[in-house]
């Protein structure tokens, strides 16, 4: 049996940094999303655990075992579990862009901690995979739950959200890697530019009443920051905003994205500007529901 298991990528429509913590970490609150970009993974049954990663977006990613996120996922799992004699086949097929600020590794991470645990017969409820996930990455319990989703605390602590209307929306993707991104982005952010949390809440009144995000609503405090850390997607940026596009970072980047449907964004900014002098690429895409998240069949 092969158990497939889908992997979205995630999209921080808010992302606010309350403050530091005494831990050295920072607390903050997002509202995040699944998007139907996704990864694919691939589960079955072995005597060991083995990995292979494969897809058009392979670059980037950790192919030895020891580095590879959703590896340590399937480790952890069974150190949880009590168990030595659990092993697996992982595939992993690839399409989400590695270290693009849309979570990819930890959307890995959690289908492989999902998967395991049906195809290992665990049966841990997911308060538990949920505690294995946070101690793998602050990203990792988001997708185990997927949807719309209040994330606070360190981004560990989710509170689900009801599914809205899908959403049609735009993902610029840079071909630019950027070291280090998420500990830097977080240095260059000033106690001055702590807020309450008050974009966010009223963002996620939003999505409790069921009514659309506007081009305008999306929030991420990393944004200011880009420029130091990746110029040209600042300049791309600018560029989009001169075209009365919103555009917003997502996570600590190099990607960004808009609200706006691909089809509504005029064929010369996509081609002439972005894709040819920049070099970043333009993806339609929408947003994923739970359901659609959390899909797992038997192939």
């Amino acid at each position: 049996m092969t158990l497939q298991v889908a992997a979205p990528a995630k999209l921080n429509l808010t992302f606010e940094v309350l403050g530091k913590r005494d831990d050295g970490y920072h607390e903050v609150m997002s509202l995040m999303q699944t998007i139907d970009l996704a990864d694919t993974v691939l589960l079955d049954r072995s005597e060991s655990l083995t990995l292979e990663v494969t897809g058009e977006r392979v670059s980037g990613v950790p192919e030895e075992a020891k580095d590879n996120l959703a590896f340590r996922a399937a480790l952890a799992l069974a150190r949880k579990a009590g168990r030595s004699d659990l092993g697996a086949r992982i595939r992993l097929e690839k399409r989400i862009p590695a270290a693009a600020g849309l979570g990819g590794g930890s959307s890995d991470a959690a289908a492989v901690l999902r998967g395991l645990n049906q195809l290992w017969g665990l049966n841990l409820p997911i308060d538990v995979l949920t505690e294995v996930g946070a101690a793998l990455g602050s990203d990792v319990p988001f997708f185990l739950h997927g949807g719309s989703a209040l994330a606070t605390g360190r981004g560990e602590v989710i509170e689900p959200l009801p599914d809205g209307a899908s959403q049609e929306l735009t993902l610029f993707v840079p071909d630019l890697e950027l070291q280090d991104k998420t500990r830097r982005m977080y240095a260059l952010v000033t106690p001055e530019e702590y807020t309450p949390g008050s974009v966010t809440k009223y963002r996620v009144d939003k999505v409790r009443a069921q009514r659309p995000l506007l081009p305008s609503d999306p929030y991420n405090i990393f944004g200011r920051h880009v420029g130091d850390l990746a110029p040209i997607v600042e300049a791309a940026m600018a560029v989009c905003d001169e075209a009365h596009l919103w555009t917003r970072l997502a996570g600590a980047g190099p990607s960004f994205f808009t609200l706006t449907p691909l089809d509504q964004i005029p064929q010369r900014l996509i081609v002439d500007i972005l894709r040819d002098s920049y070099r970043i690429d333009a993806l339609a895409c929408r947003t994923l529901e739970r359901a659609a998240a959390l899909r797992m069949q038997e192939v």
